[in-house]
């Protein structure tokens, strides 16, 4: 399921104006269940300035990581200064969200290529996809592999369930937004 949350604009400034949204963001996370899409619209919204997109995002991201496992937040609508001011708030505190740009998921943040190469491969797979899957896709070891999953994993950015294999052992697949 997606729901979609669309911010007031044309501007948005300040921490305490951001802290009043992350709560309605919070309440809305709360109701979502693994697997479900958190949609930030940001179609009506000229510009925000850093301390906004410190506050809102990069603390959503960093409660999505551990206290909403398994859900995702997807930014909309960004014009180029929101585009920037919101990856260097990211960036400042080494953390990645997911943007959707006509139809297209990308990365913004803090985004090593390793991680856009995988997030990519994910987003690009109809269906969930194994880490063996994965690696010989990208001509990756393993090793390298599950350390990038565990990665993309860890920040919110890759859904993580588990499945069996054609040989019926256990493994993870990884998906991105269902």
């Amino acid at each position: 399921m997606e729901r979609r949350h669309k911010l007031p604009g044309p501007t948005l400034w300040t921490r305490e104006k951001a802290k009043k949204i992350r709560t309605e963001v919070t309440d809305i996370l709360e109701e979502l269940d693994v697997g479900d899409t958190l949609v930030i619209d940001l179609s009506a919204v000229e510009v925000f300035d850093y301390s906004f997109a410190n506050e809102l995002f990069g603390k959503t991201m960093l409660a999505l990581a551990h206290e909403y496992s398994g859900r995702f937040v997807v930014v909309e609508g960004l014009t180029e200064y929101t585009r920037e001011n919101l990856g260097k708030a990211l960036e400042g505190l080494n953390l990645a969200m997911i943007e959707r740009r006509k139809g297209k998921l990308r990365l913004i943040g803090k985004v090593h290529s390793a991680d856009t190469e995988t997030f990519d491969a994910i987003a690009a797979s109809k269906i969930p996809v194994s880490a063996g899957t994965l690696s010989k896709e990208l001509g990756l070891n393993q090793t390298a592999m599950n350390e990038r999953l565990s990665k993309l994993t860890s920040l919110g950015l890759v859904r993580r369930d588990k499945a069996a294999s054609a040989a019926g052992r256990e493994q993870y697949e990884y998906r991105v937004l269902n």
